[in-house]
């Protein structure tokens, strides 16, 4: 069975579903490899990395997605503008598609493979469980973005992050406080402690408190978080009345930050509003917020997708993909992820889609003509 990895082609996409390591284990597990011509460029891998690992270089993506079993992605599957056919339409149908598509937002590719005939994995959808712990691409680029958006706001604040204490005077630490407690949040707190900035963490989720508290921060507690998780450890969709006391609560440490991160998503929602315009306006001169969120609605009322802008003197970073910013690392833990879920359900170079499967039951939104996405 043959797999394809396509260039991506959503703009400002860097990253590539299959690295050159990943080829021989592909390879051994029974499948051929193809690749599109500098699919890798952008992630630091060459046409010539792949072919020395045993991957086929094609240049006609026509070719690449009409002879292949599976396909692997990065990104959701949208019009191609070199062949006017969206990419879904290039497959042919029975053909296995595994993307990063985040389905419950963008729900109409899983209808348009249905209609296609087209068998759809989206990795958004893996569950998190101890079992697939290794498939989980959304905590494995989570990850990444969390690390990259401390050095982003580093980059533009106009201030060290550490104590220092010399000659010239005592320079205070830097204040960052960050709103979401799940993995892009926890890694961002990380990395910002590790960088000597005093940390403050918000979250709907009283039970992350410990974990917080464990990698140095210190947790904003909001009256009635303790009820806001669900089954899988994901926050759910807060209240309005609890999202405004929030709000009330966050008002001073937010005004106070020189750093605001927001990391806050509810699957198959819009992201809520957590920093107010208000709350920009009574941020110090020089202040910077980024805001992960801004692909799904935002949580600053304020920042705009794609760009940084500077309002009320404060800088707010609207990056909506900080995985691609980091192409090399984060292509090669999403290719282990993709490897991952390959080994679980492949055999002897075919693989078996069981919808009972828990993992893969959970992420097959289309089967055999029929969308099972749920929302």
């Amino acid at each position: 069975m043959i797999i394809s990895v396509p260039k991506e082609i959503m703009s400002g996409e860097n990253r590539v579903a299959c690295v050159p390591d990943v080829v021989p284990k592909l390879i051994k597990a029974g499948f051929d490899v193809q690749i599109e011509k500098d699919a890798g460029l952008n992630a630091g891998f060459t046409n010539e990395q792949y072919q020395k690992a045993g991957a086929k270089v094609l240049d006609n993506p026509t070719e690449l997605y009409s002879s292949a079993d599976i396909v692997i992605k990065v990104q959701r599957p949208i019009e191609n503008s070199a062949t006017g056919k969206n990419e879904i339409q290039l497959l042919k149908k029975g053909t296995l598609l595994i993307a990063l598509a985040y389905v419950r937002h963008y729900t109409e590719v899983a209808k348009q493979c249905a209609d296609a005939g087209v068998d759809f994995i989206s990795m958004d959808m893996i569950p998190r469980t101890t079992l697939a712990q290794k498939m989980d691409a959304l905590s494995s680029q989570a990850n990444l973005a969390g690390y990259k958006s401390v050095l982003i706001c580093a980059n533009l604040i106009g201030k060290i992050f550490p104590m220092l204490m010399t000659a010239a005077g005592t320079i205070k630490p830097a204040k960052v406080v960050i709103m979401g407690a799940g993995v892009a949040g926890l890694q961002a707190l990380g990395t910002a402690k590790r960088l000597g900035a005093v940390v403050e963490v918000s979250d709907v989720r009283a039970a992350v408190k410990e974990e917080v508290q464990s990698l140095g921060g210190k947790f904003i507690e909001v009256e009635g978080a303790q009820d806001l998780q669900d089954a899988g450890g994901y926050a759910k969709e807060a209240s309005a009345e609890f999202l405004q006391k929030q709000k009330v609560t966050i008002f001073k440490h937010v005004t106070e930050a020189d750093i605001v991160i927001t990391t806050a998503l509810v699957p198959g929602r819009k992201a809520p509003i957590l920093v107010t315009e208000e709350m920009v306006k009574n941020m110090r001169q020089g202040s910077v917020v980024l805001d992960m969120a801004t692909e799904f609605g935002g949580n600053c009322e304020i920042s705009e997708i794609g760009k940084t802008i500077i309002k009320y003197g404060v800088t707010i970073v609207g990056e909506p993909n900080l995985p691609a910013l980091v192409a090399t690392n984060s292509s090669e833990m999403y290719s282990k992820n993709i490897l991952a879920l390959l080994l679980h359900m492949c055999k002897d170079g075919s693989y078996k889609l069981d919808a009972n499967d828990e993992i893969v039951g959970a992420a097959l939104v289309s089967y055999q003509g029929n969308n099972r996405l749920k929302v």
